[in-house]
């Protein structure tokens, strides 16, 4: 059977980690998938771990591709770059892929999914169980964007994004800038969102685990480290139409800081809605302040 799903693991130096997505990926009962890793130039023996696997009866394909250190965005540009299934989803390398994950996600598109659609977006879950944030709400299909802006009065968890890889090639590769490495891949969902909406499946397909140097920690570290990258994200929320306004004040205030950090202030106006960055400039000083300051 040939493959329907590529599961692609940007990963660096976490071979004490990504032993779990293997493991959880060999209990998958259907087998018609792919397990795409890439090395984000690790230097702890990764790859000798990865060729045992791949020496191995596993019952699916798994490639590997090394490449130079680039951040995470830049281990989702070569995965897509290399990806010829149908559909993709990304694994972290210090997550793992929730029981019938596979089954579920090929069951739930083939019954519903077709060129309407980017994709399938799910819940995450804790080891123990707990869904990550409330249920995602109780319909066929949902904007990303709609969620991010605050539409729905639900706690927003993680969730995965299985995307349809056509779509990704449209909106790839990220752009990167200079040494930063922090530019959230996220942002090529949102850039699908405005045109198409994914379909709503409220079951965990992966399940989470948080490490204390993983990106969803220090924060503050990555604003200082990345300030153009998330510049580049402001803007692109400064696109969507019909957002709350505290949506767009937030907005414009992080657009500020970000652009104060990175010393870029010739980028503070070249944007559409000029007179709220204007209003947001002190608001944004004060903001990168904070921010240096809880990112030390």
């Amino acid at each position: 059977m040939s493959a329907v799903i590529t599961v692609f693991t940007p990963s660096y130096n976490r071979k004490h980690t990504l032993h779990r997505c293997y493991e959880s990926l060999l209990k998958q009962s259907n087998k018609s998938f792919i397990w795409m890793i890439i090395d984000d130039g690790s230097t702890d023996g990764t790859e000798d771990l990865v060729r045992q696997w791949q020496m191995r009866d596993n019952g699916f394909e798994i490639q590997y591709v090394y490449k130079e250190n680039g951040g995470l965005h830049t281990g989702y540009n070569k995965a897509i770059e290399l990806c010829t299934t149908e559909l993709m989803m990304c694994i972290d390398s210090d997550d793992y892929v929730a029981e019938e994950a596979i089954q579920t996600i090929i069951s739930f598109w083939n019954a519903h999914g077709s060129d309407e659609y980017a994709g399938i977006v799910a819940p995450d879950k804790y080891e123990n169980g707990e869904i990550i944030g409330d249920p995602l709400p109780d319909q066929k299909s949902v904007n990303l964007i709609d969620l991010m802006c605050g539409k729905y009065k639900i706690n927003n968890g993680d969730r995965e994004n299985v995307v349809r890889t056509e779509l990704y090639k449209s909106v790839a590769p990220m752009k990167s800038f200079g040494e930063e490495k922090n530019f959230n891949p996220h942002y090529m969902h949102l850039q699908i969102s405005k045109k198409y909406d994914f379909l709503v499946l409220n079951e965990p397909l992966r399940v989470v685990q948080y490490q204390e140097n993983g990106m969803t920690a220090n924060i503050f570290r990555q604003y200082l480290n990345s300030p153009k990258s998330f510049a580049q994200s402001r803007r692109l929320y400064m696109t969507f139409e019909n957002t709350p306004l505290k949506f767009r004040i937030k907005t414009a205030i992080h657009y500020v800081s970000s652009c104060i950090i990175g010393k870029d202030m010739k980028s503070l106006f070249k944007i559409n809605n000029k007179p709220l960055v204007f209003l947001s400039i002190p608001f944004g000083f004060l903001l990168s302040i904070y921010i240096r300051y809880k990112g030390k």
